[in-house]
């Protein structure tokens, strides 16, 4: 963030740097690559009406299986016959969260409804469940544990092999990225919430002067 969160009466305000910008759009459209079927041209159209998807089966990537879990524990039969009914609306959700956060990022100023905070929250816990997939991340534990490596001084070893330079390279930018859209997703529901009870303390006000006016 360049700037932190404001709340006004109606809105949130803040800022992110334009590199920040367009690294997040380029992850938002990641994800929305991941969560668009390969076949979706070729649905069935009374399937893709009635939302319901007779072959489908569990996602076998760890990722999508992330974004899209089982929604009944231990019943496999039930939870596929679930996800026939839900998949395609559920999928159809998230990309369309993780579009319209890609257009709230074309402004250096984020002005957010609580509906427009909204969507982009659920963009940025999709995007650090990808996050945390790719860095093998399943455990409050493993989170904290790589914040704590993240901010650690990096400790560049001469004896190390240039594949093994890049492999940590890559993981300790993914890191930083998680880092970061964790920051910005925490901060960002802190916001929703102060909005939420500045809009519930304006309205219990505006009840209050009805009643004395009566």
């Amino acid at each position: 963030m360049s700037r932190e969160f404001v709340v006004t009466q109606d809105s949130i305000i803040g800022g992110i740097g334009e590199s920040e910008r367009r690294l997040f759009q380029g992850i938002f459209s990641s994800v929305i690559e991941i969560l668009e079927p390969v076949d979706e041209a070729t649905a069935d159209p009374l399937e893709a009406l009635v939302g319901w998807d007779q072959e489908i089966s569990a996602p076998e990537d760890p990722a999508l299986r992330r974004l899209l879990p089982d929604g009944v524990a231990e019943n496999p039969e039930e939870a596929l016959e679930l996800r026939r009914l839900t998949e395609r609306s559920v999928r159809q959700s998230k990309v369309g969260a993780l579009r319209a956060a890609s257009l709230m990022f074309d402004s250096e100023e984020l002005r957010l409804s609580l509906a427009q905070a909204e969507l982009l929250a659920r963009a940025l816990n999709d995007v650090r469940l990808v996050l945390a997939e790719r860095l093998n991340l399943h455990s409050a534990e493993a989170v904290e544990l790589l914040t704590e490596q993240l901010v650690e001084p990096a400790e560049a070893g001469e004896a190390d092999s240039e594949t093994n330079s890049e492999a940590e390279s890559e993981e300790d930018v993914l890191g930083v990225i998680f880092r970061f859209a964790s920051a910005l997703h925490g901060a960002l529901v802190h916001a929703m919430l102060r909005l939420r009870q500045t809009q519930q303390s304006d309205e219990h006000l505006g009840s209050s002067g009805r009643e004395d006016e009566e």
